[in-house]
């Protein structure tokens, strides 16, 4: 399916992509067999990009099976041309490239045995467990492929600092800060290194802890 764009005034008074996509997926048709619809059972529009629907099938007013479906989106309402918003709908089972699905959404699914939606599934879930990654302050981060940085050099060690959420990059040589984009979708691991701690020696006469302790 291509994108379907519209302007504000065709959003059915909806305000904002998530309110115009769980309403278009949450609705009930007459069939010759009886009645059949969908319900939005959660969602999350990401970034205002990209929809994510946990979608239960209902047949003759029985819940059954629960899908993903993922709409890409774009939306801009200040367009000049008047076309503010647009997506572009499909579900799991074509394997959509974006894999940045909520955990609780996911959740929500039932068991399917479609091989792409399988896969879709595996990648959100695995996109979740590396966001989870905690990276400390002072850490040495290694890619798997090199960075090249805005001066054109490339490097695979880089030194994080924290500032506040956001992390910053430094090169072996200090050069830096960088952003690294999507850094948690990237291959990399954190090197162990091994801190050596400065000796104290007593001085003369002086007792030390061990003493201290079998007085």
């Amino acid at each position: 399916m291509g994108w379907l764009a519209m302007s504000r005034m065709s959003m059915g008074g909806h305000d904002t992509p998530k309110g115009y996509l769980d309403a278009q997926f949450t609705y009930e048709r007459g069939a010759q067999d009886g009645k059949r619809g969908l319900k939005v059972l959660a969602s999350s529009c990401v970034n205002n990009r990209v929809w994510y629907g946990a979608v239960q099938q209902i047949e003759n007013g029985v819940a059954g099976d629960v899908f993903a479906v993922i709409c890409l989106v774009n939306w801009n309402p200040k367009a000049r041309d008047g076309y503010h918003f647009a997506y572009k709908q499909m579900d799991e089972c074509v394997g959509p490239c974006e894999a940045e699905c909520p955990e609780r959404i996911l959740d929500l699914l039932t068991e399917t045995d479609k091989p792409h939606a399988i896969d879709w599934r595996a990648r959100c879930r695995a996109a979740i467990a590396s966001r989870r990654r905690d990276v400390p302050d002072g850490a040495l981060v290694r890619f798997e492929r090199a960075l090249t940085c805005g001066d054109g050099q490339e490097a695979i060690d880089f030194r994080v600092r924290k500032d506040g959420a956001k992390l910053r990059f430094f090169r072996a040589d200090g050069a830096g800060p960088y952003r690294v984009r999507n850094f948690y979708k990237l291959g990399w691991s954190i090197v162990l290194e091994t801190k050596v701690h400065r000796t104290v020696f007593a001085r003369a006469g002086e007792p030390t802890k061990e003493m201290l302790k079998c007085a």
